[in-house]
């Protein structure tokens, strides 16, 4: 995966697979009716070690390019805004325990979560529904190619099965 749009549609998708309503947070999307909770998908923080992409990968043929391509790589945290949206407290319960069942799979793209925090549920009188403050951190690696000759392509993200 690549760029933080890609990301949050990935977890977006992942969630909606897992049975909780879900959308790109900012986007232009209807949200649903009441009935269910909604989670508004935001990628809120990026960390990694060092600069550079310092741990050897090995090498791999492309066969398109009809060239090896040297793998360097980096483990990354990705930490991901969770918000949960509904017209009940039980609707906000019942979405948290879905996210947390979500989360105890193996995640988007292999992506590992690492933890989940949530806040209070709190209403909001002037959209009339509850919003609970939630985010999931998740650990994956950073992946890039170097060609024979030198040149560094594009990196993506790549997850890590659960063991």
């Amino acid at each position: 995966m690549k760029g933080v749009e890609e990301l949050r549609r990935a977890l977006a998708g992942f969630l909606r697979e897992n049975g909780l309503e879900a959308v790109e947070a900012w986007n232009r999307e209807r949200r649903p009716g009441p009935g269910k909770a909604l989670a508004a998908v935001s990628l809120r923080g990026l960390e990694s070690g060092g600069a550079g992409f310092q741990n050897y990968l090995g090498e791999r043929y492309d066969e398109d390019s009809g060239q090896w391509e040297e793998r360097y790589g980096k483990r990354v945290e990705l930490t991901f805004g969770l918000d949960l949206y509904a017209a009940t407290a039980g609707e906000v319960q019942t979405g948290l325990d879905t996210l947390r069942e979500a989360l105890d799979k193996e995640g988007p793209a292999g992506m590992t979560a690492l933890e989940l925090s949530a806040g209070e549920a709190v209403y909001e009188a002037a959209q009339r529904r509850y919003m609970c403050p939630a985010q999931a951190k998740f650990s994956a690696w950073a992946v890039a190619a170097v060609r024979e000759d030198g040149t560094f392509l594009d990196f993506e993200v790549k997850g890590e099965a659960k063991e």
